[in-house]
Parts: C-alpha cells; sequence; structure tokens
C-alpha cells in the first residue's frame, strides 16, 4: 500500500499498518491528524513496534516530539529499543522507511 491507506484500509495486514505509522511518525503527521492516531503510534512507540522520527516535529498543540536521536539509547522511541523488542533486521527496515 502506498502512503497513509493502510490507516483506512480495513484488509491493510499488520505490517502495512507499522510501516504506515512509522512513516506518519517520521513526516509529523501522526501528531497533527486526528487523536486516535497520534495514540496509536504513542502506543507503538511505548511497545517497541515502531520508533520516533529522524527530527522532532511539533504536535498540533505546539508541543515538541523528540527524534530518535534526542532520547537515551535504549529507551522508548530509540532505535535501541526497538531492535531489543523485535530484533535489528526490523529495525533497520523501519529505519530506512522514513528515508525514502
Amino acid at each position: 500500500m502506498k502512503g497513509y491507506d493502510a490507516l483506512w484500509c480495513e484488509d491493510a495486514t499488520e505490517e502495512e499498518q507499522v510501516e504506515c505509522y512509522q512513516r506518519l511518525v517520521d513526516s509529523g503527521d501522526a501528531w497533527k491528524l486526528e487523536g486516535h492516531v497520534g495514540r496509536t503510534a504513542m502506543n507503538l512507540i511505548e511497545h517497541g513496534a515502531i520508533m520516533l522520527g529522524h527530527r522532532g516535529h511539533r504536535d498540533y498543540w505546539g508541543n515538541y516530539v523528540p527524534a530518535r536521536t534526542d532520547v537515551q539509547e535504549g529507551t522508548k522511541g530509540s532505535y535501541q529499543f526497538v531492535v531489543q523488542h523485535h530484533g535489528e533486521e526490523y529495525a533497520k527496515h523501519l529505519a530506512q522507511l522514513g528515508a525514502n
């Protein structure tokens, strides 16, 4: 699926949804769309399924959401936290999504 289609497509796979949320976080859009999107993204970050973006962003209310390099290595939102929960290959794949 392209773009953010997995957000609204009922038959999107879990992988497509996770990739979609990683792209939303990388672009900063996760923090500007409806509240459900940001809350889901934060839940995925807290469980190590995705990581914070390459750079920090401001949410709808002007609050700063840090970049993955702004948080301590191994803590929620960092690359290493995702590695600890899902492995190096999974984390590399997610990190590359934002680079595309």
